[in-house]
């Protein structure tokens, strides 16, 4: 089976180009992918195969593969939707949507997923076990649609998870696998301070919210300095201090919003408990009154060892012209809420190389000038498709 995968794959490589650029050139903002649903669901329209549309708290799509024989059942996930973005890459299949565009690969993943997909639908009468593919929706903002999906209970009889992601970091080819904690997880936080204002002449008979917005600032880059574990990543970024008055005028409240990234949960735990204790502290020094928002977005996305190892034995071990490095990646900046579904399962999420031929310095994902070598959406195909018929048994 493994072989006629391959093979079916290779023939239909145009195809998901095609269905890649399509993508591209109509791309949809989180939660608002219409048309893209549409299109998905429509694909697998006569099929033999269970779907099941609208999941979660979006457009989200699961389809269920029954394979001829009993075994274990392995989900696969892409994500479908796009970035605000205005993009500037010189392409014929450039957005016709301004200001959205698939700036981080989105496209990509969807399209080799479509067509892995249905190469499987026809070869599944030699499948012991089930594949679950999962369309994902709104990836890119919070609070995601992987959460709604798991909460809808779509994983309680899965096994195993995988999916992958497209990075301008090695050449179409490469294969990265990182094992343990992999993305860091993200939180949100928006801070109003309330003091007093006056007469900028008159400091003494006023309360100043920018000096005690100041102080925070500073005083929050303390915590990853000071109180964070320095093995572990953490990041506090304060975003937008508006604070804008007049000239003379002692600000009467201002509003501070920030990022902060964490490598673990217990990085997390810590960034959390002293964020919270120096605005207390602020109120107390300053005589001020914090209203803080702080919301969790993603989990850190920690990669099963086990089959993680799995995942890299098994592509180093194959013979495929079109996987030619199978390499170990560096943790990951970045977010991505397949974490919420690798709290749930155990799993591997894993990257395919896609700098663009003759670039040696690429723009990485989320840039307005952000584009792949097509040839990755193969390799991303062909790499998921070895892992599926060497984790389920087949004939």
């Amino acid at each position: 089976m493994k072989e006629k995968l391959m093979k079916m794959l290779e023939k239909r490589e145009d195809e998901m180009i095609e269905i890649r650029r399509y993508l591209h050139e109509n791309p949809e903002l989180s939660f608002k992918e219409d048309k893209t649903a549409a299109y998905i669901a429509d694909f697998y329209k006569d099929k033999d195969v269970d779907l099941v549309t609208d999941v979660g708290n979006g457009q989200g799509i699961v389809v269920t593969i029954k394979g001829g024989k009993q075994g274990k059942t392995v989900a696969l996930r892409a994500d479908f939707d796009a970035l605000p973005i205005t993009e500037e890459a010189d392409v014929p299949y450039k957005s016709k949507n301004e200001g959205v565009m698939h700036a981080c690969g989105h496209d990509a993943h969807t399209a080799y997923l479509l067509v892995l997909a249905d190469c499987l639908i026809q070869l599944k009468d030699n499948i012991h076990g089930t594949v679950k593919i999962i369309h994902q929706h709104a990836e890119e903002v919070p609070p995601g649609g992987a959460k709604s999906i798991v909460e809808a209970g779509f994983l309680e009889d899965v096994n195993a998870i995988f999916g992958i992601h497209v990075l301008p970091m090695a050449p179409a080819g490469t294969v990265g696998y990182h094992s343990g904690y992999s993305f860091n997880g993200r939180a949100y936080f928006k801070l109003r301070i309330q003091a007093s204002g006056g007469h900028g002449s008159s400091p003494h008979k006023a309360n100043d919210a920018i000096v005690a917005g100041s102080y925070f600032v500073t005083a929050a880059q303390t915590v990853v300095s000071r109180r964070v574990d320095p093995l572990n990543a953490g990041v506090v970024t304060i975003g937008s201090f508006d604070g804008k008055g007049s000239f003379n005028v002692i600000k009467d409240s201002i509003e501070l919003e920030g990022d902060i990234r964490f490598s673990n949960k217990e990085t997390r735990e810590v960034i959390d408990k002293e964020f919270h204790r120096i605005v207390n502290g602020l109120e107390e020094l300053f005589g001020v009154t914090c209203e803080l928002t702080y919301k969790h977005d993603y989990p850190p996305l920690y990669n099963d060892p086990e089959l993680t190892a799995f995942v890299a034995d098994t592509l180093k071990e194959v013979k495929d012209k079109d996987i030619k490095e199978v390499k170990e990646f560096p943790k990951m900046a970045p977010s991505d809420d397949f974490a919420y579904y690798l709290e749930t399962v155990p799993g591997s999420y894993f990257y395919i190389g896609c700098t663009p031929k003759g670039v040696e310095e690429p723009y990485f994902n989320h840039h307005p000038k952000f584009n792949i070598d097509e040839d990755a959406i193969l390799v991303a195909a062909k790499s998921v498709g070895h892992i599926v018929c060497s984790y389920l048994s087949v004939d």
